[in-house]
């Protein structure tokens, strides 16, 4: 695992970028993956997952048939190559107010309270959640669109 150095943005994957990593298909993502290998490799980001993102994975592999081998690969790679990260308790608790203001989905709300309490971007493509956290005024600086990975890139 690589420390942060002053250049990186630290970076936490929603788990859609990493289901491809462990042999879950997701439509139309190869070209972000492509940015964030490229990203990777000249240090320009360092990549953050949690243990939600992980659970959100043998989620979907426990109704799926998936290849046992490149599950085991991808979770290997992932822990060498990306950082793990928790929510802090604040993290936690706007999580939690967060829901009671409407949003159901528990996992994307602690991956975006875990980027903004730890001061990571949420690289996303979840519109709806970015459309909640702008209707109740909540800061979405802590979230990073594909289409500002790409910018990135091109710097």
């Amino acid at each position: 695992m690589k420390s942060l150095s002053l250049n990186q943005i630290p970076i936490l994957l929603d788990t859609t970028y990493i289901m491809p990593i462990i042999g879950i298909d997701v439509e139309d993502i190869e070209e972000v993956l492509t940015t964030l290998r490229e990203l990777y490799s000249h240090d320009k980001i360092k990549i953050y997952y949690t243990p939600f993102n992980i659970l959100e994975v043998i989620a979907k592999l426990s109704k799926i048939t998936y290849n046992e081998k490149r599950v085991k690969l991808g979770l290997k790679s992932m822990r060498e190559n990306f950082t793990l990260t928790h929510p802090t308790i604040k993290g936690y608790m706007e999580a939690l107010k967060l829901r009671s203001l409407g949003f159901r989905d528990i996992i994307d709300l602690l991956l975006y309270t875990t980027a903004k309490t730890r001061k990571l971007k949420l690289l996303t493509r979840d519109q709806e959640l970015i459309n909640f956290l702008k209707q109740i005024g909540e800061n979405t600086t802590y979230i990073i669109t594909e289409e500002e990975i790409k910018a990135i890139q091109g710097k």
